[in-house]
């Protein structure tokens, strides 16, 4: 049995100036323009194997060992990667017509709110065109799976470029800065519940535009002002413009929600203590020291300086106590271990600082034992990486994948 394959890795990208509405259903093209910063791949991705063959009889998808049925979308995205093979005649012709296995995981929650989607759709974008030999951007290919899987094709801080060809050539990502432009670029995420929200983001979003005014405000005025401060603020390295910025423009998505009809709830009680208690970090200092931004989702995104980690991190763990080990959803994989703090703080290893007393005593803040599922420690990163046969997620003699991934 002869199979091509190829396997890769992609990382999630968390917006700083959100994505929030389409113009355009069928090609996912955005109401306004967005920035968003990807995350490190060590600690957060998707990872995916793409297989053909000749002996393949039909196309087969498994997710986190799961056989599930090939989404709508991941056909789209399969046919748009087979039709510029076909006009940059990259391949045989007779290679596109071979039935296509494809296997992915995350190390992380799938729908609940992490961008699962994204690097999902962009680990397969990004796989496809190296089986089919295609070079250059396909961002605008990825798009077409998860409109914010086109950040995920690139690293650093990236932005999605809204268009204005109707046939959406121009709606694309182009970065901003690389990874390396702000090393000390710190990010945590907390994750208050891994189990799957209670409305997508896609059907939330056809929800704002029928019925939310205040969504057109946004994407005229307040996001164009946003994604020129947040570029300028991304090439100065000026935290403080681009904290104020992520939290304004998190504020103004989430507020189009609640505009919406009947109103989204993404937001809990505990994100809503997340808020108040950066607020208060940030007025305790006078300045900001750290920003969050939250997605369709309750789980919380801070972004922050190195040289700050240890002490919020140490009022995270004083503020939300982990009390057990809660652990809904998502694949536990080593990758996201890689130097724990301890269970409750994953990924990069940190340093916490012992509690500032003055600081606690200074807040109204109430503390909420086992608020926090857990902590995943991470930095920006780089885009997509190519990896080896050694990796493959499929038997490349069966094309099936390996008993511990069923």
């Amino acid at each position: 049995m002869v199979i091509l394959s190829v396997t890769g890795r992609a990382p999630i990208n968390i917006a700083v100036v959100k994505y929030w509405g389409k113009k355009d259903e069928r090609l996912i093209l955005p109401l306004n323009g967005s920035i968003s910063g990807t995350l490190d791949l060590t600690h957060m991705c998707a990872t995916t194997t793409v297989a053909i063959s000749e002996s393949f009889s039909e196309d087969q998808f498994w997710l986190n060992g799961l056989e599930c049925s090939l989404s709508a979308r991941f056909s789209i995205v399969l046919e748009a990667i087979k039709k510029r093979a076909l006009e940059n005649e990259t391949i045989d012709r007779e290679k596109l017509s071979w039935k296509i296995h494809i296997c992915s995981k995350n190390n992380f929650p799938t729908a609940a709110g992490l961008a699962s989607s994204a690097a999902g759709l962009a680990c397969l974008v990004f796989c496809l065109a190296r089986l089919y030999n295609i070079d250059g951007d396909v961002s605008g290919i990825a798009r077409l799976g998860s409109g914010s899987a086109c950040r995920s094709m690139y690293g650093g801080f990236v932005e999605w470029m809204v268009g204005e060809c109707r046939d959406g050539r121009d709606s694309v990502a182009k970065q901003i800065i690389p990874a390396n432009h702000w090393p000390n670029m710190a990010v945590l995420i907390l994750v208050v519940n891994a189990g799957r929200k209670h409305t997508s983001s896609t059907s939330g979003m056809q929800t704002s535009v029928q019925t939310s005014r205040l969504l057109e405000h946004r994407a005229k005025l307040v996001v164009p002002d946003h994604i020129d401060l947040m570029r300028g603020a991304l090439l100065q390295k000026d935290f403080q413009t681009f904290a104020q910025v992520t939290m304004k423009d998190s504020n103004s998505m989430h507020a189009v929600c609640m505009d919406t009809y009947p109103p989204i709830h993404y937001l809990t009680h505990v994100s809503h203590h997340i808020i108040n208690l950066v607020h208060s970090i940030n007025n305790y200092f006078r300045t900001c020291k750290v920003a969050y931004t939250f997605d369709a989702g309750p789980n919380a995104c801070l972004y922050l300086l190195d040289d700050d980690l240890p002490t919020i991190l140490s009022l995270i763990r004083y503020f939300y106590p982990k009390i057990q080990n809660v652990e809904e959803g998502g694949t536990d994989d080593d990758a996201c271990r890689d130097g724990d703090v301890d269970e409750f703080v994953r990924g990069r290893k940190v340093k916490v600082d012992a509690v500032n007393e003055e600081l606690i005593n200074s807040m109204n803040i109430t503390v909420l034992p086992g608020a926090l599922s857990y902590v995943i420690s991470t930095k920006i990163g780089d885009g997509p990486v190519l990896l080896s046969a050694d990796d493959s997620l499929l038997n490349l003699e069966t094309g099936l994948p390996h008993g511990e991934l069923l």
